[in-house]
C-alpha cells in the first residue's frame, strides 16, 4: 500500500519529488496525487490532475475556462478526497501527506478527512502555527509548521520536508512487538466503548463515572467539550463504535445558540439517538458561553457577567433566557432518540464555578434551564438530584444510569 502524496505540482512539484524520493529511501511505496491546474506539473504524478477534476464530476477544461481559483480549489479538493476515499475502501492507503499552502492545506485535508482514524495524516502547512480547526476538524491530522514558505528547496525546507518524510516512514512503519494492538483479539479494544464528555469545570463527576464504569468493564473515551470533541464524538457514534454515551457536559449547545467560540454545530447531541445508543444526558457547564481574551468578547455582550477562567479563556454566564431555550433544545433533542435515553439533572449546579457562593450561582437560571426539558423531553427518563454535577453521589446515578440502559 502507498502513502499518498498531495500537492500542487505546478507550484510544489520539487518539493513533493523531494519527500518522495526521501520516503522511498526509507523503504515506503509512495504515489504522487497532482491537486494543481495552472502550470506545467514539475514532475510526473502517478495520478494526474486530469483524474483528479474528473474525481469531482467536471474536468481541467472547465475549471481553467472558469478563470476562478476559488473554485478551482474547492474542486480539486472534492476529487482529491473522492479518489482517496474510494482507495481507502480498497485497503489501499497506507497515509496520506501533503503539502501547501491555503489552497494546497484545503485539499490535501479534505482528503484526509475522509480516512478513518488511526491511518497516517501528515500535512505540511504554512497554516500550521495559526487556526487549524477548519483543516484538522475531527481527525487525527498532525499539522507540521514549514517555517518557511514551501517554494523552492533551502536549507530550511529540506530539514522541515526531512522530518515530515522521516515522520510518516516511522508511522507506517515502525510496529508495537512487545505488545498487542488496538485491532487484535484480547486488546483494550475488546472492551465495550463508551463516550462521554467533559469540562475542567465537570472534571470531578466525569473522573468518578469513568472509574465507575471502567470497573464495570468498559472502556472509556473522555472527549474534552471544546466544539472539536464534542464532533469527535458524534463522528465516532455515527461510525457504529460506542456502546453507550454519558454525555455530561452539554456546553457546546450553550455556544451553538448563544455565539460562542466552541460550538460543535447544531448536529450536537443527536448522533446517539439517531443510532439508538443508549445515552445518558446531562448539562454540565450550560452556565457558560466560551470566548477567547476578554478583548475578543463582541462588544453587544458588555453588561454580561464574566469570568476569566485564564488569559486566553473568558466565561460568561447565560441568562434565564438563554438558559430557558439550551433546555428546550435539549428536551427537543432527547425526545427525539430512537434509543433509551435518560436525563439527569443536578440541581445544585451545573458547573464548578454555578455552586453556592461561586460566580456563575443563579438559581434563576438554573430553574429556567430545568423546566423546559421536563416539558419538551416527553417519553424520557428524567432523573433529578438534589446535588452539584461535581458531588460524587451525583456522578455514580450518571454512570449506573448508563450502565442498567447498557445492559
Amino acid at each position: 500500500m502507498p502513502v499518498y502524496l498531495i500537492g500542487t505540482l505546478d507550484t510544489k512539484g520539487r518539493e513533493i519529488g523531494f519527500v518522495r524520493d526521501l520516503l522511498g529511501e526509507y523503504g515506503v511505496d509512495s504515489c504522487v496525487l497532482d491537486a494543481g491546474c495552472l502550470g506545467d506539473p514539475a514532475i510526473p504524478a502517478d495520478v494526474s490532475r486530469e483524474q483528479v477534476f474528473e474525481a469531482a464530476g467536471t474536468t481541467l477544461e472547465e475549471v481553467l475556462s472558469a478563470r476562478d481559483r476559488g473554485r478551482a480549489v474547492t474542486t480539486a479538493a472534492e476529487g482529491a478526497a473522492a479518489i482517496i476515499a474510494a482507495e481507502s475502501e480498497r485497503g489501499n492507503v497506507n497515509g496520506v501527506l501533503g503539502l501547501g499552502g491555503s489552497a494546497g492545506t484545503t485539499i490535501a485535508t479534505e482528503a484526509m478527512r475522509r480516512l478513518p482514524l488511526g491511518v497516517p495524516k501528515l500535512m505540511v502547512s504554512t497554516l500550521a502555527s495559526g487556526q487549524t480547526r477548519p483543516y484538522v476538524g475531527d481527525k487525527d491530522i498532525l499539522m507540521l509548521n514549514p517555517v518557511v514558505d514551501i517554494s523552492g528547496m533551502n536549507r530550511i525546507t529540506r530539514t522541515v520536508l526531512t522530518q515530515a518524510a522521516r515522520a510518516m516512514a516511522g508511522l507506517v512503519t515502525l510496529q508495537r512487538s512487545d505488545e498487542k494492538s488496538s485491532s487484535q483479539p484480547g486488546g483494550e479494544n475488546d472492551k465495550p466503548l463508551i463516550a462521554a464528555t467533559m469540562f475542567g469545570v465537570t472534571t470531578p463527576c466525569v473522573e468518578r463515572a469513568r472509574q465507575v464504569l471502567e470497573e464495570a468493564g468498559y472502556e472509556v473515551l473522555v472527549f474534552h467539550a471544546t466544539g472539536t470533541g464534542g464532533q469527535a464524538m458524534e463522528s465516532l457514534i455515527r461510525d457504529g463504535l460506542i456502546a453507550g454515551v454519558l454525555d455530561i457536559t452539554t456546553t457546546e449547545l450553550a455556544d451553538e445558540l448563544v455565539g460562542g467560540v466552541l460550538s460543535a454545530g447544531p448536529d450536537r447531541l443527536t448522533a446517539a439517538g439517531l443510532k439508538g445508543i443508549p445515552q445518558v444526558i446531562s448539562v454540565g457547564a450550560t452556565d457558560m458561553v466560551n470566548f477567547g481574551p476578554p478583548d475578543t468578547v463582541p462588544e453587544k455582550f458588555a453588561d454580561r457577567t464574566f469570568y476569566h477562567h485564564n488569559p486566553t479563556v473568558t466565561l460568561m454566564r447565560t441568562t434565564v433566557e438563554e438558559s430557558r431555550r439550551i433546555g428546550e433544545e435539549i428536551g427537543r433533542k432527547a425526545a427525539a432518540a430512537a434509543g433509551p435515553t435518560v436525563i439527569i439533572l443536578p440541581l445544585r449546579g451545573v458547573s464548578a464555578i454555578d455552586a453556592d457562593g461561586q460566580p456563575f450561582d443563579d438559581p434563576a437560571a438554573r430553574d429556567a434551564l430545568f423546566s423546559p426539558i421536563r416539558d419538551t423531553a416527553a417519553g424520557v427518563k428524567i432523573i433529578e438530584r438534589d446535588e452539584h454535577i461535581n458531588d460524587e453521589a451525583f456522578a455514580d446515578a450518571a454512570a449506573r444510569a448508563l450502565l442498567e440502559m447498557i445492559r
